[in-house]
This record gives structure tokens, sequence and C-alpha cells, in this order.
């Protein structure tokens, strides 16, 4: 990049502003000619006031003396800290003193970092010591900023100072960070109370931290170099005239010379065109179709055929004259008309000469189901098939993967077992044992699916792809993803910001824990090394984050099911008061809100329970009590519009069997519905071998049912309610 600077450099650009760009455009450049990636303090404070970012005064002093004069004219206290680009890390050299009062001191000071920088390493140059204001007590935070290999530029806060990496109190967003967002930052850290004042301390100026966190977002976003960046500590004031609310008592810059390219994408038209002649083809090729039972092409075919796909079905083999009926060909570049989907079904080495023909031919997309790509350390060949397919067009699925299912064009493009039970739920999976998971779960529970597709290898289409055509696809109403990474974790997140107001978007991430040690230059590239970034910016795009396969599927089963709750007030009704106090304990855990029951609710639930019972809420009507006070307490809770959603807890008894409960609550829960009162209702059952079948009765009647636990309805509740949050359905609360 040139030393260009223009009148928009200094005037400031569409995100904030004025900055001044020029001068940190000049400062980097510099650097980059000397072959530096590190700033020193002073150089950190020159891109700080170009952004506008609050620092206390400051001086260089090249000796003793200079020192001393330095902090004269400033005012003691002081801090001194040694200034060299090859220690960062001022503090693990001993090269910080802080509260220096008198000129002694200073001196003194000036010479004893001096002598530990040159003792922590002999060959560091050493460019003098920064003669610093002594800043104000206050809260020490941190605002940061570091390139995430999946996100890009994300910004960070939380609580900072010395322990910052022991703590780890942090919270990510995507860069550039708007007012809006930094706001939410600084309620989602653990102690965010510490901001707002404990203890009788004053709360701190919430603004001028939010400004802060927008513009350092705004500065890595505008100079790509910059890969990590630290405020560390920003100090935090109380609000008073004439004084910043927060100052940056430290700016620690690290640069990449050459930061990554961005990734190529393709416009959102280009992709639903490709997608849709992919789900609804009109034509499908089987590049390597065999009529020998036992192989992949012979599976795929079969599956095409049983599976009632209605458009035509090429098998391309050279060596076969038909298939299952059909005639084969010995190319793909032999079917007479357009062909929109090729499934290839042959070894990974023939894949670029089939794939040639394939692109040649205008093919719309090729289904990869063969291994031996980048999985198995080819990552040339796999490169090699991407080129072939950029340079016709062509969209590739996988390499590596188990094929695909969408069930409203009855096409089963895959070697697995045919699945037909129709739905509204849009699966996906990185994995291929993961695939078969999801399968074997939805034939198992006769989970209505739309599609069912593996990902692999994603040597092209990816999560974002499947997000931008199922947000439109009048057939899903839910999306459940695996996934073991992200290609472009922003492409992801602008899909899921279009898709999560229309329907829910359930996400299974895996490799939760941390990614061990990474090499980092700073506090906030070292906290952004795990999970929390994915965490955080998902939660960010309105998704529901699964904690493991089981919810997953779960939430993907459930959450079409559930109506949209219309307040955030649950009652809990159960026949055991132990089962209420779990449900209870559940209802935390999922963010829910148990309603405040009022006096005239309280005496209305009264008359239908013993007076051995407890109402309040949880509502436990004891587990001797016949059916009609079951029905009696449901009809009240469906009833009254200040509740917005039941959780009942069922124990097993003689007085009211397992199917007599099922069979009572699904009837009075549809006689409101057929009334235009929809509230979500779930369902524990507690008890022998028949709560199976009751809660599968209630299951399919709409009522999200399990047997056997406390915790699984109450989380698919939650998840239901994270989603209506997210979609603006809700009052959203605090994250």
């Amino acid at each position: 990049m040139g030393n260009e600077s223009t009148a928009n450099d200094t005037a400031g650009g569409t995100r904030g502003g004025p900055y001044d760009r020029g001068a940190v455009r000049a400062l980097i450049d510099r650097l980059t000619a000397e072959g530096r990636t590190v700033l020193t303090a002073p150089e950190g404070k020159v891109v700080a006031d170009a952004y506008g970012i609050p620092t206390p005064g400051e001086a260089l002093a090249t000796g003793p003396d200079e020192a001393v004069a330095a902090a004269t004219a400033m005012g003691l206290p002081v801090v001194l800290k040694i200034v060299s680009p090859q220690i960062p890390h001022k503090t693990d050299a001993g090269g910080v003193l802080v509260g220096l009062g008198t000129a002694d001191a200073v001196r003194e000071g000036y010479a004893t970092i001096v002598a530990n920088a040159r003792a922590y390493d002999p060959s560091a140059t050493i460019v003098g010591v920064q003669v610093q204001q002594l800043v104000p007590p206050g809260q020490e935070v941190i605002v940061g900023a570091v390139t995430d290999p999946t996100f890009g530029k994300v910004v960070a806060f939380g609580l900072g100072g010395v322990l910052v990496e022991v703590i780890k109190d942090v919270t990510f967003r995507l860069a550039p960070a708007t007012p809006d967002d930094a706001r939410s930052m600084l309620d989602s850290i653990a102690a965010a109370g510490v901001l707002t004042g404990t203890r009788g301390a004053e709360p701190v100026d919430r603004d001028a931290l939010a400004e802060v966190i927008v513009r350092l977002s705004d500065l890595v976003t505008d100079f790509p170099e910059i890969a990590e960046a630290d405020l560390n500590p920003v100090v935090a004031l109380p609000r008073s005239a004439g004084s910043p609310g927060a100052i940056a008592a430290d700016v620690r810059i690290i640069l990449d010379p050459d930061p990554a390219p961005p990734r190529p994408t393709f416009a959102r038209e280009d992709i639903l065109a490709a997608m849709e002649r992919l789900m609804k083809p009109r034509s499908v090729a089987v590049i390597g179709a065999s009529a020998e039972a036992g192989k992949i092409g012979n599976s795929v075919m079969r599956n095409l055929v049983g599976g009632g796909f209605a458009g035509e079905i090429h098998p391309i083999n050279p060596k076969a004259d038909e298939i299952l009926g059909l005639p084969a060909r010995a190319s793909v570049l032999d079917v007479p008309g357009p062909v929109d989907v090729a499934v290839f079904a042959i070894p990974a080495a023939f894949v670029p000469g089939a794939l040639e023909e394939a692109g040649r031919k205008g093919v719309a997309a090729a289904v990869l189901i063969p291994s031996g790509f980048a999985e198995t350390g080819d990552q040339e060949l796999q490169d090699k098939v991407v080129a072939i397919a950029r340079k016709y067009g062509v969209r590739l699925l996988g390499p590596n993967i188990y094929g695909y299912y969408y069930t409203p064009s009855d096409l089963s493009a895959t070697f697995c077992t045919p699945y037909d039970v129709k739905g509204g739920v849009a699966l996906s999976s990185q994995s291929g044992g993961i695939g078969m998971a999801i399968l074997g779960f939805s034939r198992t529970t006769r989970t209505g699916v739309s599609a069912i597709v593996g990902l692999g290898n994603k040597a092209d289409l990816d999560e974002d792809d499947l997000l931008t055509f199922f947000a439109d696809d009048p057939h899903t109403t839910a999306i459940a993803m695996h996934l073991e990474d992200l290609k472009d974790g922003r492409a992801f997140v602008e899909a899921a910001r279009r898709t999560v107001p229309r329907k829910p978007v359930v996400v299974l991430k895996a490799g939760r824990t941390a990614l061990g040690a990474r090499a980092a230059g700073s506090h906030t590239g070292a906290l952004a090394g795990d999970d929390r970034v994915y965490d955080d910016i998902l939660r960010q795009a309105g998704v529901i984050r699964a904690p493991g396969l089981n919810e997953m599927l779960e939430y993907a089963r459930a959450l079409p099911v559930l109506p949209t709750p219309s307040g955030e007030n649950v009652v809990i009704i159960t026949g055991a008061g132990g089962s209420g106090v779990l449900l209870s304990d559940a209802c935390v855990e999922a963010g829910l809100t148990l309603m405040d029951i009022p006096p005239d609710l309280d005496e209305a639930f009264r008359r239908f329970i013993p007076p051995f019972g407890a109402a309040g809420n949880p509502i436990d009507i004891t587990g001797g009590e016949p059916p009609s006070t079951y029905e009696a307490t449901i009809r009240l809770g469906l009833s009254d519009p200040r509740i917005h959603a039941l959780i009942l807890g069922y124990w097993h008894t003689i007085v009211t069997p397992p199917m007599v409960f099922a069979e009572l609550t699904a009837r009075v829960v549809a006689e409101f519905r057929a009334r235009g009162v929809d509230k979500p209702v779930v369902a524990s059952l507690a008890g022998d071998t028949e709560v199976e079948e009751a809660s599968a009765h209630l299951f399919e009647r709409g009522i999200v049912a399990y047997p056997y636990t406390t915790e699984k309805p109450v989380a698919a509740l939650g998840a239901k309610y994270r989603w209506a949050r997210a979609a603006g359905l809700l009052p959203r609360s605090s994250p």
C-alpha cells in the first residue's frame, strides 16, 4: 500500500471519526519499510491519537535528566516504561515502574528499568524510557482486537490488567463494531456489575468505554496490517466534567505486513441459482454408476430410482449398456439435453478428468462422494479439482461425503439408506459419521426433514451457501448444522443474520475446548485462541448453539413443533415437588423466566389443588390428584393471557396413568389451538416404561415431551425462546 493521504484520511469515513488515517498510514508504511512488526509505546500513542483514543500525557526520555525534566513538567507522580521494539511485554521484563513521586525516584527508576531490560534481552534495542502521567485510579479493563482465522477482525472487551489472561473474563464482536455492539459488550462479561458501581463505588462512564471499543474496531478495519492490538489497561473512570471517562494507559500494536487476501465470494443471486439446480434438478448424472450390488455407484442409482425422483437419471459408465433399466453413457458429454447435477462415484484420481467433461457439459453442481483429497493429505489434488470447477462455473459439494437428500424433490443422491419422512427440518454435517447419526435419529424419531446434506471437505459449497438457500426455501422451517470449522465466518454470519428473523438456525460446533498454546504477541491474541470467539459471534448472529449432538438433533426436532411464545412468563405445573425443583433449575440454565404469580392467579390455581399442595411457581398439584386436576390447571394456564408458556411435570400414578395424562393434555391443547390460543407446552414424564408411549403421543400432537428427564423439554423451550428473542419477536433480554 502506498503513502496516499487524502481529505478523507483526516475527515473520517462512513464508520466514525474524524480520524487521521494519513498519520497511521505513514507510520505503518515506515515500519514496514524498516522490517518492523511491533510498535513502540510512543508509536502506539501516535496511532491512538490519530483515532481519538484517550491516552495519558507522555514524553520519551533518552537519559535520566530528560526523564526528570519531563516528569517535572507534566507533574509528579509519574510512570516509567521501557521503550524497545524487542520488548512488547514490558512488565515481564521489569520495564514498568508506577507512582514515582520525586525527581530522585525518577532518576533512579530510569536506571533500574534500563538495567532490567538489558538483563531481560541483552540484544534488545533500547530506544529510551517513556515518562507517562499517572492515570487516576479506576476500573482496569482491556479493549483489544485480533485477526481471527475464521472471522477476520474481531474486537474484544473484558476485565484488564496484568492478570487478564488468568481471569479470562472477555467477550468478542466482529469489527467494525457498532455503538450498540460496544454497549452490549459492556453487559456481556461476567463482572459487568463492577462497571455499574458496587459497594458504593460510582459507575464508570459507559459511553466513553463504548467509544473506545468502536474507535479501535474502526482502526483495525481500516488497516488490515494490524494483526493484534491491546489497550491494556484501559482505566474506566466515573463521568466527570473535563476528564476522559476512559484512558488507555498502555497501547500495544503488532503488524502483519502481508495480511491474508479477502476470500473469494459469490453474489447471493449466483448462490441461489446454483443451489436451486442442486436441490431441484431436472436431470442427474451418476458418474461411476454400477450394476454391481455393493458398489457406491450402484447404491446411488438405486436410491435415485427407488426414491421416486421424477427427473431424468443418467448412469455414466463406459463399460455398461444399461443400468437398472436406464441407458448408460460413456461420458456425461453423451447425455442428450442439459444436466443439472453430476454425482461422482469414482476414485479420487479420476475426478479431475470427469469434472472437465462435466464443466464442458454445463453441469451446475458436482457432488463429490469419493475420499482421497485434502482429508488424506492430498491438498494438491483437491486444489486441482477446485480450479477446474472455477474454470467452468461448477459448484462443488464435498468431496468426501455421503451425498445429500432433498425430500421435496424426492431426491436421494446418496449411497446411504433412503429417507422419505418429509417435514421442515434441514440438517447438514461436515462429518460422515455425524451424518449417519443424523439419519439414524431422524429415522428413529420420524423427524420430518426437508434436507440432509453432507459437506465433507467443503472445497467449495459450505454452510453459508446452504443457509442462503434454506432461508428462502418454503419447505424448510428450521436448520441444524454440525460443523468443525467455518471457511468464511463472516459470510456465515451474514447468511445467518438474513435467516434468523424467519427461521431458527441451530449449530453444533465441534472443538469447544481451548486450542492450546498459541503464538500471540498480545493478551487479546492469546485470549482469542479458544472457543470463546465462536461462541460470542454465533450468539451475535442469533444462532442457537447446541452443546452436543443429541441436543442439536432434539432442538431441530422440537423447534418446528413449538409455537412462538408471545412473552417471557413461564409457569411450571407439576405432580411432584422434586420434579418441580429440577424443572426450576433447568429453567435457570435455559435462560427462562419463571413468572411471579400475581395474587389473583395464585388464588385461582389454589381452587384446584389440595391444601397440602403448593401454588406459586412451580405449582405442585401433588401426585395423588385425578386427571381432572391436571386438566383444570392446564386449562387455567392456557386461558390466562399473562402466562406465555407451560412446563408440565408429570409423575406416574395409578390415579392418573401416563396415557390418560397424555390424552387429556393433547385434547386440551388442541381445543385451545382451535380457539387461536397457541402457547408453547413442554412436558417431562417420570415413571415406568409406559411414559415412553405417552411422550411419543404428546410429541406427535405438537407438545414437546420426554420421558425420564427434566432437562430436555426445558432446554428445547429455552432454544425456542433464544430464537424468538434473536428474531426480534420478544423483547431482547440482557446477554
